[in-house]
């Protein structure tokens, strides 16, 4: 399956589009970075000044770990339209081209194009995270210097260290890779069940916005409804900064995006098996 998955990460990586998801994090990036560093003091103190009616908070605020953070507020939840659109034709784009039959001739099972294809689009969506680690928090930390990070919530406001923040992070990062790798499957799965290369990316980018305003209606019968929806748990990233550390919700949420990731793939595997391709 590997010489599999090596052509179907070339197929991504040479395509001009596959590239739009680097750039628009770039910018974007850049934007958030250049707006904190001319104008950050009078961001954060508008959401500071209550708490300093109660403490006396000295120190640099403005540092790179509160602008990482910041971005990853701003962004974790978009990124999932930038990975849809590479990952939403992984399947139908073979069969709009017309290079699906050619699968056929070959000597290899469909379960090992489904699983090269999974791979190829999990190594995107991973180079997607990685990419905005690195343009968020280790630039970050080189145009603003490291501090401890201040956490505002609707429940708390935690206060870490600077030495304790790095794995926070990171831990972050693998929940949003995470997150987004239901994404992936997801595309892919609707991508199996069409031949257009239009209709997946454009059908999950509306589920996404779909669940994500059900996950904000204070409804009762979707508050029945919301722990099972994926874009629940995809801002549990979040709970990575919190004090002490929330681990039977992470365990929860990450049981539930791994479930997810797992019901996406074998109804892939399920149904690409039996499609017919030679018509």
């Amino acid at each position: 399956m590997w010489p599999l998955a090596k052509i179907e990460l070339y197929k991504i990586f040479r395509r001009g589009r596959s590239y739009i998801g680097f750039v628009a994090l770039a910018v974007i990036v850049a934007v958030i970075q250049l707006a904190l560093y001319v104008d950050g003091a009078n961001y954060v103190q508008f959401f500071i000044q209550q708490l300093e009616q109660s403490f006396n908070i000295q120190g640099k605020i403005i540092n790179g770990n509160l602008v990482a953070y910041i971005i990853l507020q701003t962004l974790v939840i978009q990124m999932p339209l930038l990975v849809a659109l590479v990952t939403g034709d992984l399947l139908s784009g073979e069969a709009a081209t017309g290079t699906i039959r050619l699968l056929a001739t070959k000597p290899i099972s469909r379960s090992n194009v489904v699983y090269a294809k999974f791979f190829a689009g999990s190594v995107y969506t991973l180079a997607l995270v990685i990419w905005l680690g690195i343009i968020s928090l280790l630039i970050g930390l080189m145009i603003f210097g490291r501090g401890d990070l201040i956490v505002l919530n609707s429940e708390q406001v935690s206060i870490l260290r600077a030495e304790d923040t790095l794995w926070r992070f990171g831990g972050a990062m693998m929940i949003a890779f995470l997150s987004l790798t239901v994404i992936t499957t997801f595309s892919m799965m609707l991508s199996a069940f069409t031949d257009n290369s239009i209709g997946p990316i454009v059908a999950t980018i509306a589920v996404v916005i779909i669940f994500t305003i059900i996950g904000t209606m204070e409804f009762p019968l979707f508050e029945k409804t919301n722990p099972f929806l994926f874009t629940t748990h995809m801002i549990v990233w979040r709970s990575m900064f919190a004090e002490p550390l929330p681990l039977n919700q992470l365990l929860i949420s990450v049981s539930v995006l791994t479930g997810h990731i797992i019901i996406f793939l074998g109804i892939t595997l399920y149904y690409f098996n039996r499609k017919d391709i030679l018509n």
